[in-house]
Parts: C-alpha cells; structure tokens; sequence
C-alpha cells in the first residue's frame, strides 16, 4: 500500500471508530492495555505481538501492559469493563463483548497471504477436519463421533458450526454426534485430531496454519469434511472512552505498521502483508449468525 493510500484508508476510518461519542472527560491513561483470546500457547502468542507493541508504544508514546486471558469469555469481559484499552478479539467475542458494552468498537484486522489452508484476503473459513487414515472422510461418516468445538465464544469453533453447519445436515450438531468437547484452541482442536483424541472438529483456516508453521501438524495429516463460507478476520478493537487524539494514533500505528521494517517479523508471523481498516457494519454477518443460533 502506497503511503498516498495509506493515509486516505486512516482519514476514511477516522470517520467511523473516531467518530464514535464520547463524554467529554475522555480518557488519557498514562499506560495502555492490550489483550487477545487465548490459544494454545498465549504466552508465545504474545511474543509474536512484541514487535507491533513496540511499535504502538513508539507511536502513542505510551508502555503497553499485556492482560492475560484465561478464556475467550475473560477477555470479552476484560474489554467489557474497561480493563483493557486494545484487543484482538475473535469476531463473535466481539459482538458478543459489544452487546455488553457498548464502549468498544472495531478499527482493523489483517489481511492474510494464501497458506496452507488459508486463502489469501481479509476473511477465513471454518473447516471440519478428521484424520488422514482414520476412514472419516465424508460429513456423513461423521456422524456419531466425538467432535472438537473450541469455545462457545468462538466463530468458526461453536457459531459456524452451530448454525451453518447444522443447516447443511439438518440436525443439531448434539444430534448428529455421539459426543462434543471443548478443547480451547483452535491449535489444541487440530492436535486433538491429529492425536486422535478427537474424531473431527472446526477449526479456523488461518489457526490451522499457525500450527503448520510451528511444525506440530501438516495438511496431509487432515481430511476436510466441509468448508464454512468465508467470514471477516479477527477484529482489533479499542474503548471509544479513550480520547480522540489518542484513538487517532493507535490507528495510525495499525494501519502504518507494515511500513516498518522492526515490525515485519510479526507480518512474516502471521503470513500477513498488512492491517485494514474495519468498521463494525462489517461484522453484521456474525450478528446475523448469532441470531440465527438464538
């Protein structure tokens, strides 16, 4: 992205997150706190965040904190209640956060390259997977088995699964298998296939990669049973109290990041070229969705 269109995405997205209302007695803290939702390991997660945390704290001229989640729900609730500042939440915690709290909106995701599984573009799929081998290979060969579900704040790990699957066969997903655990991750649902601990479960594309990446899994380890159609990437969110000049400047360090060159270990990480501006009507599908579920 060219500095030109760098700086007229900014202007358009000041628009809409900077446009949000505030009271008067906006909120300047001396010290940020950034949080996401918990996977497998959340402590090496943050690790790969460190790059872009130096660079906000470059921008804002402000420490970052990190909260650490415990559950999809703790960071929802954290963000909720005004504990953390900025996040990265999955797209359903975020509505879910934000029918809670009003207080919050969306600003950017990331794009991704084409992966593994994942393919290139703002969105990702959710994907049920069974072991290569294992003689699972159709939905229908499915049935009757345990499955894996993430958390039931997850998109592609409860929602996806819960509403648009359950469509395509026709049954409840407590119908159509035998049994269904919550693993917590998505990583830890795809290692539970590959380990056989489970037979089959949904896992997010761009997830599935990470664990790729990390070598603890290959895609030929995996069947795809079914593939979700494809919804927006994780949203990164602050607290509409903060001040504007200050929710100016965290959308400045985002959508400037990939310009950066300390910063591009965590573009290489994620197999992203850069972040993009995101409004809350982009999130309406997930809405959609989880009305649906109700």
């Amino acid at each position: 992205m060219s500095h030109r269109n760098t700086s007229a995405a900014i202007v358009l997205l000041l628009t809409g997150a900077l446009a949000a209302p505030v009271d008067a007695a906006c909120e300047n803290p001396d010290t940020l706190t950034f949080s996401l939702v918990p996977t497998e390991d959340t402590a090496a997660e943050l690790q790969l965040y460190q790059p872009l945390i130096r660079h906000l704290t470059a921008v804002t001229g402000k420490p970052i904190n990190f909260y650490s989640p415990t559950s999809y729900a703790s960071v929802m609730e954290a963000v909720a209640s005004g504990w953390v500042d900025i996040a990265v939440l999955g797209p359903a915690s975020y509505t879910l956060a934000k029918a809670l709290n009003d207080d919050m909106v969306v600003f950017a995701t990331y794009t991704r390259h084409a992966g593994h599984m994942q393919e290139e573009g703002p969105g990702y799929r959710a994907n049920l997977i069974s072991r290569a081998g294992s003689g699972i290979e159709t939905i229908e060969d499915s049935r009757g088995t345990t499955l894996g579900l993430v958390d039931p704040a997850s998109t592609s790990g409860h929602l996806l699964p819960n509403v648009a699957f359950a469509a395509e066969t026709g049954e409840a997903l407590d119908d159509f298998y035998g049994r269904i655990v919550y693993t917590g991750g998505h990583d830890l649902s795809a290692l539970a296939v590959k380990e056989g601990r489970v037979d089959v479960a949904f896992v997010a594309t761009h997830r599935f990669d990470n664990v790729v990446e990390r070598g603890e899994i290959t895609l030929d380890d995996v069947n795809i049973l079914w593939r979700s159609a494809v919804v927006p990437q994780d949203p990164f969110v602050f607290r509409t109290a903060l001040c504007e000049d200050l929710r100016a400047q965290i959308v400045e360090a985002f959508l400037t990041a990939h310009e950066v060159e300390e910063v591009q270990p965590y573009f290489a990480a994620i197999n992203s070229p850069r972040f993009v501006p995101m409004e809350d009507s982009d999130y309406d599908l997930i809405r959609q969705l989880q009305a649906a579920a109700n």
